[in-house]
């Protein structure tokens, strides 16, 4: 059988200025095709398709909340992951606005899972301060802003039984050296964001091998 991935997000999802098969949706499925535990899967030896992503530079909670209605996603998928909250940190939205809409996106996320928690996976948000982009901003600002959002993201990942895969602390040790950058200084290059999948990659195969 094949298992079928929704990924739900921004920039950090649909991977600004990266190949396609570079961002890490399409990084996590190529490993997880790999991997020979994806043979001897106990649910019937299937493989992992193609991730839907549902993505786009740019986004806020909000705005991916009504891409999620515009797509009109009718199926239920195997895997779900969600990396939203940099572009409301940027505008200078309130982290309570923030708990709120993000708590809404995790619980479209486990419907979208067929109802299982197991199958969600929640990523932290980068903290783009660390980057060549951020030279000038106040990034100890920065940097405290995007540990309040991402303490939210833990919580809620919590408390619905969702899994939470901190990506922030080893990205933040290569966030500002050019082989883990896009040319653009501010997004991740492919190097980065395989970095992202195999951890991804390593708790999906804890859960369905």
């Amino acid at each position: 059988m094949k298992y079928s991935y929704l990924a739900l997000g921004d920039s950090y999802t649909i991977g600004e200025q990266v190949l396609p098969e570079e961002n890490f949706p399409n990084e996590t499925v190529t490993l997880l095709n790999q991997s020979p535990s994806a043979v001897a899967n106990p649910h019937g030896g299937g493989s992992y398709s193609a991730p839907e992503i549902i993505a786009t530079t740019g986004w806020t909670t909000d705005e991916l909340d009504t891409a999620i209605d515009e797509a009109n996603l009718s199926s239920t998928y195997d895997i779900v992951s969600l990396l939203i909250g940099v572009n409301n940190q940027y505008r200078g939205r309130s982290v309570e606005n923030f708990a709120i809409e993000f708590e809404g996106l995790l619980k479209r996320a486990i419907h979208f899972a067929s109802n299982i928690p197991n199958h969600v996976f929640v990523l932290s948000i980068p903290d783009w301060g660390v980057t060549p982009f951020a030279e000038g901003s106040d990034k100890k600002k920065i940097a405290e802003e995007i540990d309040a959002y991402n303490n939210v993201c833990k919580l809620i990942a919590e408390k619905w039984n969702t899994h939470y895969i901190d990506i922030t602390s080893s990205q933040r040790k290569d966030g500002y050296k050019q082989e883990f950058l896009a040319a653009d200084k501010l997004h991740p290059s492919g190097k980065e964001y395989r970095k992202w999948a195999i951890q991804l990659a390593t708790v999906i195969q804890s859960v369905f091998n």
